[in-house]
Order: C-alpha cells, then structure tokens, then sequence
C-alpha cells in the first residue's frame, strides 16, 4: 500500500522565503513542530494509502481537468493559523488564486476522482501552506507577536504548471516525499 496526496510543488526561490520566514518565527521559541521547507507544498487531495495498481485509474481520471486547465499564476500573501488566535494549532501562509483557477481546478478533480471511489472533502477548500504545528502555548504570545508583521506580506507569485501525485512515506525523522508522476497544464488562457 502507498500513502499518496495530489500537490503542486513550489519554486525553490519560495521554499528559501519560507524558510527565512520560518527562522524569524522559530526565535520566538514557541512550542512548535515546523515543516521542513523542502516539504512544503500544496495539497489538493489527499487519496490516503492506495494499492500500486491503482496509480493508472488515478492518472486518468486527474489528467482531464488538468489538461483542459491553462497555466496560472498563484502568489504567496499573508499568514494566520487555524482554528483562531486564541488557539493556535496550525500556521500557515496564505494563497492567493486572483484569477480564480485553482477552486475550480480542485473541484473537477474532486469529482473525478469520486467517480473511480474517493470520497469527496466536505470541508471548503483554504488554499494554504502549512509551515507548522503548535503544540502547546509556549511561546504562543511572541509567535503571534512575530507573525503578526506578516499578516499581509506579499511574498510573490508564481506559475503553477503541474500537478504531481505523491507517494509518502512516514518515518520517525519526518515524512518522505517521492513524485510518481506528474501531470502538465496543457489548456488555453
């Protein structure tokens, strides 16, 4: 069985961004577990374990509305945790999709993806990276504290160009991502 997740990877010039970010929130020395920069990307569907022979079904029933979809640009903007403020247990950056691309993109794949037996994500889709979890309030006041001059912070933009279908594998050092395949945006603008 192969742990997997549909994604988009970020440039690197963006993961290096992230990771300074990343290293002005750590000195607030809050209780937190941070995502390893290089690990950072865009979920758009977890699929959860698979077995291998189901990777083709998957590349097939996905490479429809990615190909019909045209490249698009996606930026960086902004940053707040999940649930609230008062209970910090996710940080992260926010995505801002100005032309609209990536909602509809994430809905067909969700409903192609139901026709070969995924359940579809009830919760509303918040384009976001996760750069950390919060594990306990230590440290929580200065972390808010640090975050909050990057609440509107515009990190820049990029293009999104493909998605990839992931095989994860969890180790005790962190998980381990390796590509399976990738599938290109091919659609007119």
């Amino acid at each position: 069985m192969i742990r997997s997740f549909l994604a988009i990877e970020l440039p690197k010039a963006f993961l290096k961004r992230i990771e300074e970010v990343q290293g002005d929130l750590k000195s607030s020395r809050a209780d937190v577990r941070w995502v390893s920069p290089e690990k950072i990307h865009l979920t758009l569907k977890f699929l959860g374990y698979i077995e291998e022979v189901r990777i083709e079904p998957i590349i097939k029933a996905i490479e429809g509305p990615i190909h019909k979809t045209a490249v698009f640009s996606i930026a960086l903007k902004g940053m707040g945790v999940f649930p609230h403020l008062r209970n910090p247990r996710v940080i992260w950056m926010g995505l801002l999709d100005d032309k609209g691309f990536l909602a509809p993109l994430k809905n067909r794949l969700e409903k192609d993806l139901e026709g070969i037996g995924f359940e579809s994500e009830a919760r509303a889709f918040q384009p976001h990276l996760t750069l950390g979890r919060v594990n306990s309030s230590r440290g929580k006041d200065e972390l808010l504290n640090r975050m909050e001059k990057y609440q509107e912070t515009d990190f820049g933009g990029f293009d999104i160009e493909e998605v990839i279908l992931f095989k994860s594998n969890l180790r005790p050092t962190g998980p381990i991502y390796t590509p399976l395949r990738e599938v290109k945006l091919e659609g007119r603008g």
